[in-house]
C-alpha cells in the first residue's frame, strides 16, 4: 500500500471512491455463502497474523503515550492478544448471521391483483470516519461485506500504523477469494483536508458514519454532501425509582460506571427518587468514592453526601467518559424524565423499578435509542443486542436509531409482481 502521509494532491481520493463504487456492485450480487467465506477467511487472517498487527499497535500505543492521548482513546486504541481475538470472532459471528439482502417483506396484493412488496438491498458505498478504534477496522469491514456494501475507512492518526496492517491482511484475504480488494478501500492519509475532500464525493459515496469524539461528528456534519448518521455523545442515565430493587440499582450502577468509563454507554448520570435517596446515595456514594469516581451533585446530593462537588447544568451536559458521576435527587419521575429529555443525547437510559406501570411509562415517554428496565447501559452494544458487530450507534431519529448492524446498512426498494396489469384501459389512451 503506498503511504501518501503527506501528499497534498487529494485527487486520488476520485479513484479510490470510484473503485469502491465498483468493488459494491460485484458484491450486491455475490451470494451468502461467498461473503461468508471472505468473512471467514479474512477473521482467520487477523489470528494467523497476530503479531504483525500487535507489533504495528505496539508503534501507535508508544507514540500515543509520547503525545498523552487522553485515557479513554488510548483505552480503545490498546490491542492485545484477547482483543485481537474477539475481532476475528465478531467477524465470525457476522458471517453466521442470516444475510438481510434479497429479503422480500410486507408482500400485499392490491385489489388489481398485482403483488407488491419490498426488496432489502445494499446502499453501496460507506465512508467509515473514526479515532483511535482499530476494532472499527475490521467490524465495519465484515458488517458492510456481510450486507452487500463496499466500505471506505478513514482512521485517525493514533492508529495509523495498526490500521494499515489490518487492512492489509485483509485484502489478502480478500485476494484469496478472487474478490475485489477496493471492496475495503483504507484512505493512507490522515490529513483533515482530505477527510473534506472525500466529504464532497457524493456521486459515489451513498451515507457517511463517523464514529468518535464529539468535535469530529460535528466537523463531519458540516463539511458533508454526504448523509451522516450522528452520534455526538453518550450521557447514559441511572434512574432508581422509589420502588427499585436497590441491590440491582447497585450492581447497574456498578457495571454503568466501572467497567469501562470510557465508552459511550458508560453511565454519567444517576437519578435518584427523593424516597430513596437518602439509603441509597449513602451507600452508592461511598462506594463510588472508594473508587475513585469524584461525584458532581445537586444541592439536596451534597447534604447526603458532603464530600460531593455542586453540579452545574453543563456538568449534566457533559459526557465524562472517565472517574466522575453526575448526580442529582429528583422528586418524582416527572422530574426524572424531564431531567433526561433535557440533558440526553439520546443514547441510552435505565430505570430502576419493581413497579411495572413506571417501567411501562419509562418505555413510553423516555425516547432515547435504547431504553432498559433493570439492565445495565453497558448492554446498549450491537453485539449484545444480538446485531453482531455493530458499524456504529445514530443517536437522529432517520434511517437507522441506536446500534447499527447488518440491517441499518441496507435499505429496501419496492417490488412490483404483475401478470400485465395497467394502470389505464390501453385501448382509451390508443384512441385519444
Amino acid at each position: 500500500m503506498t503511504n501518501i502521509q503527506n501528499d497534498k494532491n487529494y485527487d486520488f481520493l476520485d479513484k479510490f471512491a470510484r473503485d469502491a463504487k465498483q468493488a459494491a456492485r460485484k458484491f450486491s450480487h455475490l451470494k451468502s455463502n461467498e461473503k461468508n467465506n471472505a468473512l471467514n477467511r479474512m477473521a482467520e487472517a487477523l489470528i494467523d497474523k497476530m503479531e504483525m498487527i500487535l507489533a504495528a499497535n505496539a508503534i501507535d500505543v508508544k507514540n500515543a503515550q509520547q503525545k498523552k492521548l487522553a485515557p479513554a482513546l488510548l483505552d480503545r486504541l490498546v490491542l492485545n492478544s484477547e482483543r485481537l481475538n474477539n475481532m476475528a470472532k465478531a467477524i465470525h459471528e457476522v458471517a453466521e448471521l442470516p444475510d438481510p439482502v434479497g429479503d422480500i417483506s410486507n408482500v400485499r396484493i392490491r385489489p388489481n391483483g398485482l403483488q407488491v412488496g419490498r426488496m432489502r438491498i445494499p446502499l453501496g458505498v460507506i465512508a467509515m470516519i473514526y479515532e483511535a478504534r482499530p476494532n472499527v477496522t475490521s467490524d465495519a469491514a465484515a458488517l458492510c461485506l456481510k450486507a452487500g456494501n463496499a466500505v471506505i475507512l478513514r482512521g485517525g492518526s493514533e492508529a495509523f500504523q495498526t490500521n494499515t496492517a489490518i487492512i492489509k491482511i485483509l485484502h489478502q484475504a480478500l485476494e484469496s477469494c478472487h474478490l475485489p480488494t477496493a471492496a475495503i478501500t483504507f484512505i493512507p492519509t490522515t490529513e483533515r483536508d482530505a477527510m473534506v475532500e472525500l466529504l464532497k464525493l457524493d456521486q459515489y459515496i451513498d451515507l457517511v458514519i463517523p464514529r468518535g469524539g464529539e468535535g469530529l461528528i460535528r466537523f463531519v456534519a458540516e463539511n458533508s454532501r454526504i448523509p451522516v448518521i450522528k452520534h455526538y455523545k453518550g450521557i447514559c442515565h441511572l434512574y432508581v425509582d422509589e420502588d427499585a430493587n436497590l441491590n440491582i440499582a447497585m450492581n447497574l450502577l456498578i457495571d454503568g460506571k466501572l467497567s469501562r468509563p470510557g465508552v459511550c454507554n458508560a453511565l454519567e448520570t444517576l437519578l435518584v427518587h427523593e424516597k430513596i435517596a437518602e439509603n441509597f446515595l449513602k451507600t452508592a456514594g461511598d462506594l463510588l468514592k472508594n473508587q475513585g469516581v469524584e461525584i458532581r451533585g445537586c444541592q439536596r446530593t451534597s447534604q447526603i453526601l458532603p464530600f460531593a462537588k455542586i453540579a452545574t447544568d453543563d456538568d449534566y451536559a457533559t459526557e465524562y467518559l472517565g472517574l466522575i458521576i453526575s448526580v442529582k435527587v429528583v422528586n418524582d419521575m416527572d422530574e426524572a424524565i424531564d431531567h433526561i429529555g433535557k440533558f440526553g443525547s439520546n443514547h441510552t437510559e435505565v430505570i430502576v423499578t419493581d413497579h411495572l406501570p413506571a417501567a411501562q411509562r419509562f418505555i413510553r415517554e423516555v425516547h432515547s435509542s435504547v431504553v432498559a428496565v433493570n439492565a445495565s447501559s453497558r448492554f446498549s452494544d450491537g453485539g449484545e443486542l444480538g446485531l453482531g458487530a455493530e458499524i456504529g450507534i445514530s443517536t437522529t431519529k432517520l434511517h437507522a436509531y441506536g446500534p447499527m448492524g447488518l440491517e441499518a446498512l441496507t435499505t429496501q426498494k419496492f417490488v412490483l409482481l404483475g401478470e400485465g396489469q395497467t394502470r389505464h384501459e390501453i385501448k382509451t389512451i390508443l384512441n385519444k
